[in-house]
């Protein structure tokens, strides 16, 4: 079903969902905006934004939220993310959000403003994973 979903609708149905919640993003002192939506390989859909901090430390980006939403109801294994931002340039996932998306597998990540398909494997090469650990 979610692959038909991509085939049909292609990024736009999840860039669409990643937009609709920017409007929610907290992002009181960088002012930049973040959604995301991540799609569950059984066709669901989970959707989430930037949460700062006044400890940058401390802020959340909208991909892992949504990806944290979606393994918090059961779900660990995803097709694809789409990301969204306040810029009119395509905004790509920060470091850390790339490492911890790869602790599901290589996925598609489509971004607004980029006709590209890329996946996480393109935008991570060589990412650390539990092979290393053994």
């Amino acid at each position: 079903m979610n692959q038909f979903l991509l085939e049909m609708k292609g990024p736009k149905l999840l860039i669409n969902k990643a937009h609709s919640v920017l409007k929610n993003a907290y992002s009181p002192y960088s002012k930049f905006k973040v959604g995301a939506a991540i799609l569950t390989k059984d066709g669901k859909i989970f959707s989430g934004c930037n949460v700062e901090n006044i400890s940058y430390g401390l802020t959340i980006c909208a991909e892992r939220v949504a990806l944290f939403k979606a393994v918090s109801e059961g779900h660990t294994q995803f097709e694809a993310i789409a990301i969204c931002s306040s810029s009119k340039k395509a905004t790509f996932p920060c470091g850390a959000c790339r490492q911890v998306l790869s602790e599901f597998g290589n996925m598609k990540v489509y971004l607004e403003n980029d006709s590209k398909t890329h996946t996480l494997s393109d935008l991570l090469p060589n990412s650390f994973t539990k092979k290393q650990m053994e």
